[in-house]
């Protein structure tokens, strides 16, 4: 049967092949043994007695390896390559093609089935095909020998060379090592390692001239007869030390150009022209800065061709420019140069870069004092920069409170010599003489004393180096507490924040100075309006109003927010005066305020200010809701991974508890016997005692906002905002023009993301669900400015606004915040111009975050699901 041929002849040919694999693989793990170490060299190097030690045994182990296998090779017949091809098909349809019926000979029938038969066995001879042979000698070899010997004749194939192996002869014959081609040579070129610059193989460069970075490092290997090569350069400038030209190896560096060539056969000349590192260069590009709390900036750029390494800003005391009055007349004590390190680009490229030197140095001696300051950078070949000495007064935290001011400048004579030492006790004992009117509580006055005290005994005793520091410090902490400390009441506070700000206008202060005591006056007055509120009492009217006599003003929080707002406007404008007057108008609305103790101080709220309260809440809730999606996923893939360092504070993990908290007028499961509310009533009869939500608001407790002891599942939550969103679309009060419009579609557009949120929670996809929500809260927040545009626009329809329109306005609401601290308005814009911190403060934590953001992205042990979430949020930058 000819279609037999084919898979015979290949399963027989695989047969052998097995029968070779066991028999020899001894021979070949021998050989690959013997050879590794001649393609190494190693025979160069052993005595000679050792390698022929090494060659008797390496013979005698090849030749038993060789006869063992000789003696179990045995070559497979056709028929064993037959029965094995018969043997892999069912039925073994060649055997019973070659069988003879035993039974039933001469029997029509029977004869006939057998035709049948055999007929089938010979169709199936037809899906005949060459058996797979076995090759496999791990039960003969289990402890991977033949995987050794591999290793190394593989390792020496990467490190050692097939050439080497011909030495045997010339060790056998005894000859010496003769080159066919004559002498040769090889040689690189390595620049130094902070260049980046790769190294150079010689033998590839061609003649003629080849520019290189000074310092880099020649190496030249000589191979052949002693003398027929020899080395000619100029580049190294080496006088005395140098070895002879013939050298077999030679090595030196490139200090100046010059030429260097490789004489005799097949010699080369290269014209080299040592390129020189470059010094690098450093310049302040600005004034130096500071804000109202004593924090410096100085802005400065930094250049080198290679890149700058490292740089420092050397502040000294500039002794000719002090104003030696008061307790600088006597002679300073040495006082060390302060020297602070220049913050350098953590990626990127330093060869031109510009950054900001950024320190807060009150505390320290030099503080608000005449200095020089220095700025030096250095580069990797320890070249270094320096601008010139800039004269300039060392910023520190400015005190405005007179008393400060003073224990201030008692400290700053302190640090400047330990002579001072009686002199400043004779002054805190005249500042203490009458403490009346000079200390707000008895705490500061006996820190004082407790300082004048230790004082008295250093005195008798002496002081030394960390008396000095220790009464610096107690006079530090008493000025903070005298400018900044804990005032009796809100009241007082107040008092002293408007203080400060006429002292600022008296002075000249600048715009961080102004927006900083601005800053300080508004809380001052929100304080002092909460304690006003929490004191008064109701009146005879039943109104929440304490009766007041004489003259009274009411106004709202809007107004002074507008009052405060054009007070800081005229002194950022330098119309001191016009400032002043408003400042005196403000002192006496406070002293004659009535308070409402309405929502924000403005009374009963109109419709649309509620609705606007209300989406506010329903965005706080779904910006709670996703952060707790997404600390599910986090905990998902990485358990535990929210409590480890570094782990960014989601948005809701501190304080909500606080945010969550069941104001009066809300509903409390198990409460709605005590306030008179069952579910399903208005909800709003406190509202002039808190913020209060309707009925369906009261039975789900902020909208479903999980908080402690919420055990419903996110979907569920998701769902309860989602319904709530829907009972204030319908609710919004009737509103004309295209802002109106745009704002109900806007929130259908958020309700349904919530729904698609919802059905994601439920189906498990926590990626896919925070994608909706977060396009539910750029729904919402679009509604929410549309909506206040309506608003602004529809004043008159709003009935009992009166002449302010509240929130409607556009006005900050007073004390509302965003997650950056700025003031939040009521049109859903998270944010406004205002900036809390300096736009580099800014761009460096914007940095860092996008760092964090890109690290973490990159983890390959992170979930993909992770993962994918992290990249989402880097093509948003």
């Amino acid at each position: 049967m000819r279609h037999l041929r084919l898979p015979v002849a290949v399963t027989r040919a695989g047969m052998i092949a097995e029968q070779v694999v066991r028999a020899f693989w001894p021979l070949w793990t021998v050989a690959f043994l013997i050879m590794a170490p001649l393609m190494m060299g190693w025979q160069d190097d052993l005595p000679l007695e050792v390698f022929w030690g090494a060659a008797v045994v390496s013979v005698l182990a090849f030749l038993a390896a060789l006869i063992w296998g000789a003696r179990r090779f045995r070559v497979p017949s056709r028929v064993e390559a037959v029965e094995r091809v018969d043997a892999a098909m069912p039925g073994r349809p060649i055997a019973a093609i070659a069988d003879t019926q035993a039974i039933g000979s001469g029997d029509a029938a029977s004869e006939a089935v057998w035709r049948a038969h055999v007929a089938r066995m010979a169709e199936r001879t037809k899906s005949a095909r060459a058996v797979e042979p076995d090759l496999r000698v791990s039960d003969r070899d289990p402890y991977g020998l033949r995987f050794i010997a591999l290793l190394f004749f593989v390792t020496a194939l990467l490190f050692g060379s097939l050439w080497r192996v011909g030495s045997v002869g010339e060790i056998v014959t005894g000859g010496e090592p003769t080159l066919a081609s004559g002498p040769v040579w090889e040689g690189w070129v390595e620049p130094p390692a902070y260049t980046g610059k790769p190294s150079i193989y010689l033998n590839d460069v061609p003649e003629g001239p080849l520019r290189v970075p000074e310092g880099s490092q020649v190496t030249l290997r000589l191979y052949g007869e002693v003398g027929a090569l020899t080395v000619a350069e100029t580049v190294s400038g080496r006088v005395g030390e140098v070895g002879a030209a013939s050298e077999a190896q030679q090595s030196f560096e490139i200090t100046q150009s010059g030429s260097l060539s490789v004489e005799g056969p097949n010699g080369v000349s290269w014209a080299v022209t040592a390129i020189a590192d470059q010094p690098p260069t450093v310049e302040m590009t600005g004034p130096i800065e500071a804000d109202a709390g004593g924090e410096l900036s100085q802005p400065f750029t930094a250049t080198d061709d290679y890149g700058v390494e490292s740089g420092t800003a050397t502040i000294t005391l500039d002794l000719a420019s002090v104003d030696r009055a008061h307790g600088l007349v006597i002679d300073p004590d040495p006082m060390e140069p302060l020297v602070l390190d220049l913050p350098m680009p953590f990626t990127g490229d330093r060869s031109d870069f510009e950054e900001f030197l950024i320190e807060n140095l009150s505390e320290h001696p030099l503080a608000n004092l005449p200095v020089t300051m220095q700025l030096a950078v250095t580069d990797a070949s320890d070249q270094t920069a320096q601008t010139p000495s800039e004269q300039l007064i060392l910023p520190g935290r400015r005190f405005f409170q007179p008393f400060a001011k003073a224990v201030i400048e008692q400290r700053r004579d302190l640090m400047w010599s330990k002579a001072n030492a009686p002199r400043i006790n004779q002054i805190l004992r005249a500042m203490s003489h009458r403490p009346e009117g000079l200390f707000s509580n008895e705490t500061t006055y006996l820190r004082l004393r407790t300082i004048i005290r230790r004082l008295d005994n250093m005195a008798e005793f002496g002081m030394n180096d960390e008396g000095q520091a220790e009464i610096v410090q107690a006079l530090w902490d008493l000025a903070i507490q005298l400018e900044d400390g804990r005032l009796a009441d809100a009241r007082a506070r107040l008092e002293r924040a408007q203080e400060r700000l006429a002292e600022a206008m008296r002075n000249g202060a600048s715009d961080e100075e102004i927006a900083e005591l601005m800053q300080e006056l508004r809380e001052a007055t929100n304080d002092y309006m909460r304690m006003l509120a929490e004191e008064a009492e109701p009146g005879e009217d039943g109104t929440d109003q304490r009766d007041m006599a004489g003259n009274s003003t009411e106004m709202s929080m809007d107004e002074l927010q507008a009052l405060m707002d054009r007070i800081e406007e005229l002194m950022q404008e330098g119309r001191m005066a016009e400032a002043q007057e408003l400042m005196e108008q403000l002192n006496e609305m406070m002293e004659n305020m009535r308070v409402t103790r309405g929502e924000g101080g403005d009374g009963p709220q109109t419709p649309g200010q509620q609705s606007m309260q209300d989406l506010a809440e329903t965005l706080r809730d779904q910006e709670d809701l996703s952060d707790d999606a997404f600390r599910d996923l986090q905990e998902q893939f990485n358990p535990g991974q929210q409590g480890q360092p570094g782990q960014p504070q989601q948005p809701g993990q501190q304080g909500q508890q606080g945010q969550q908290g069941q104001q009066p007028g809300q509903n409390q499961p198990g409460q709605q016997g005590q306030n008179g509310q069952q579910p399903g009533q208005d909800g709003r009869q406190g509202q002039g005692q808190g913020v209060g939500r309707d009925g369906q608001s009261g039975q789900q407790g902020d909208n479903g906002r999980g908080g402690e002891g919420d055990e419903r599942s996110l979907a569920d939550r998701q769902r309860a905002l989602r319904d709530e969103l829907e009972r204030q679309r319908n609710g919004l009060p009737s509103l004309d023009g295209e802002a109106g419009d745009i704002a109900r579609r806007s929130l259908e557009r958020a309700e349904g993301a919530m729904e698609g949120a919802e059905d994601a929670l439920r189906e498990g996809d926590l990626a896919e669900a925070i994608d909706r929500q977060a396009e539910a809260m750029d729904a919402l927040r679009n509604g929410m400015r549309q909506l206040g545009q309506a608003l602004a626009e529809n004043q008159t329809a709003e009935p009992g606004q009166g002449s302010e329109q509240g929130e409607a306005s556009g006005r900050p609401v007073p004390g509302q915040r965003d997650p950056l601290g700025r003031e939040m308005g009521n049109t859903g814009q998270l944010g406004t111009d205002q900036e809390m911190l300096g736009r580099e403060e800014i761009n460096r934590r914007a940095e860092e975050l996008l760092g964090e953001i890109r690290r973490r992205s990159a983890e390959q042990d992170r979930p993909e699901v992770e993962r994918d979430y992290l990249r989402r949020l880097l093509d948003q930058f």
